[in-house]
């Protein structure tokens, strides 16, 4: 069993080949190929975590279309001041497919 520990989005995702993740927008190239940079790898018992390793490692990703995440709401009040605010956030998301690890 070959999977890696990715850096998405500030966030880090656990991904095998097929896997689906979704994470903060991100650009691919005109083919819609990105490459994600790994932070661990692990093959079966052998678990890479060094820089210099994890150089040699590709993992690369298809994305599969862009898409917005829930709304949210940020409210702010202040008691006796008669202070509030309303505010709302979408965050802008891309979801990939994990096409690779090498």
């Amino acid at each position: 069993m070959v999977y890696a520990v990715v850096r998405a989005g500030g966030r880090q995702e656990k991904v095998e080949v097929g896997t689906i993740v979704t994470m903060d927008r991100i650009k691919a190239d005109k083919d819609g190929k990105v490459e994600l940079a790994p932070v661990l790898l692990v093959d079966g018992d052998k678990i890479t975590s060094d820089a210099k390793s994890l150089a040699k490692v590709t993992v690369t990703a298809e994305v599969l279309g862009d898409l917005r995440g829930p709304k949210i709401v940020i409210q702010k009040f202040k008691n006796k001041t008669g202070y509030k605010k309303r505010q709302g956030h979408r965050q802008e998301l891309t979801r990939v497919k994990i096409t690779g690890i090498k």
